[in-house]
């Protein structure tokens, strides 16, 4: 198995619980900067200082045959002159191949088909195409904030009074506190962030208890503050007018909304200038949106002329964030179709999908982190293509609840619904 999702949304701990209900021992090793195939298949016996693999020596250590064996950061696998360890992984991972798995050190066949591995991935872009096919992929994406709060409630609230030796009774935090403190402070896809604040609460509050023990504290929103300073988040403005338009991404660390902007300079010459550090990518992308809407524009409704003498720039803030990806190919082409009608588009509308330069839209990764970056933007209406129809269907309900979705084949589609 692989278990593909952003930090902190709980890879881990899903292998440990695996091998809790299997009743199986769990044996966990990193594979992150790992340059040498020897941690895996073992130093020949030659060697000064030789021993055996990790695979051997967890065995050793769980004196059992049929472990849970987690192979954590498989994304961060390094290479190098002492050899490539993805390379070695392949006879490990292959339930063919892995009957006989031989170790370097012992110098005997060892059976590793019993084994359950499990591996952790932040990215899958690292991993080499014949290892990934030897896994199976399951994908955990980030949490919306009434998920982070009963996980909160349940699970990282108790442990952080537990470690810190607080009874329940003397401390205690309200769901709004909660909801406030996810939404100013932890707004990460996994829930690492929301556990160090709520570890710095319960540590602020500890030096309240040891001057006045018998205190019974209670934490609610206008508290947050004083312990955590000012909130790191704001409720982000959702720009909006002629040119402008909010389309949705997907990172490592969970979805983002992406508003890009298209103005006009001058009308001395015809331009086209892009900024706010795009990838190749993302550049192609805009010069397809660029000759998409240029060529078609008469049948959009807008001066066919306008784009022979106007000089077009195209931003994506924040200019600091590295962008990448073909899914704001849509987005791109709205906001310079917005820009040739001057005519601002319709409120309150998230859209993601490629363009092609015949007009068709194709589909995009990450459906459910953008509908999840969508909520807690207070966007309810979305724009996906037609062919990740499929995907929006398997969200869960809470996450459709009161979110309107257009379907796009193409991008006279997307035009109807926004002009």
């Amino acid at each position: 198995l692989c278990f593909v999702g952003p930090p902190g949304v709980g890879k881990t701990s899903v292998g440990k619980s695996i091998a809790e209900s299997l009743g199986r021992p769990f044996y966990r090793f990193s594979l992150g900067g790992m340059r040498d195939e020897a941690e895996i298949k073992g130093h020949r016996r030659t060697y000064i200082g030789a021993q055996p693999g990790k695979l051997v020596q967890a065995l050793k250590d769980v004196e059992v045959m049929n472990p849970v064996i987690m192979l954590d950061e498989i994304d961060k696998m390094g290479q190098s002159y002492q050899g490539d360890p993805a390379s070695a992984l392949l006879e490990t991972l292959d339930p063919e191949q892995n009957v006989e798995f031989l170790d370097h050190y012992l110098d005997l066949r060892l059976d590793l088909s019993k084994v359950l591995f499990i591996c952790t991935a932040n990215t899958l872009d690292s991993i080499p195409g014949p290892l990934l096919d030897r896994m199976e992929v399951i994908r955990l994406s980030g949490y919306i904030t009434e998920e982070k709060i009963a996980i909160a409630k349940r699970h990282l609230w108790p442990k952080q009074l537990e470690k810190a030796g607080v009874s329940k009774g003397s401390l205690a935090i309200s769901d709004s506190a909660l909801k406030a403190l996810i939404d100013g402070y932890a707004r990460e896809a996994g829930v690492r962030q929301l556990e160090k604040q709520l570890g710095k609460l319960v540590r602020k509050a500890v030096v309240k208890l040891i001057d006045e023990p018998k205190a019974v504290i209670k934490l609610g929103p206008k508290d947050l503050e004083a312990s955590l300073g000012h909130p790191v988040f704001r409720n982000e403005q959702v720009l909006s007018g002629t040119g402008v338009i909010t389309g949705l991404a997907w990172t490592s660390m969970g979805g983002a909304t992406l508003p890009i902007e298209a103005t006009r300079i001058h009308t001395l010459n015809r331009g086209f200038k892009l900024t706010g550090q795009l990838g190749d990518v993302m550049k192609e992308s805009a010069e397809i949106a660029y000759s998409y809407v240029s060529s078609n524009l008469k049948s959009f409704g807008g001066d066919p002329k306008f784009f022979d003498e106007a000089f077009v720039h195209l931003h994506v803030p924040e200019g600091a964030t590295p962008k990448d990806g073909p899914s704001a190919g849509v987005t791109m082409a709205s906001a310079l179709l917005s820009l040739a009608r001057n005519q601002p588009p319709k409120k309150g509308v998230g859209m993601t999908g490629e363009l092609t330069l015949t007009g068709h839209v194709l589909p995009i990764g990450g459906v459910r982190e953008k509908v999840i970056a969508a909520r807690r933007q207070k966007i309810f209406e979305l724009i996906l293509p037609e062919p990740n129809r499929g995907s929006f269907e398997e969200l869960p309900d809470y996450l459709k609840e009161g979110i309107t979705v257009h379907f796009a084949k193409r991008f006279a589609d997307v035009a109807k619904i926004l002009f």
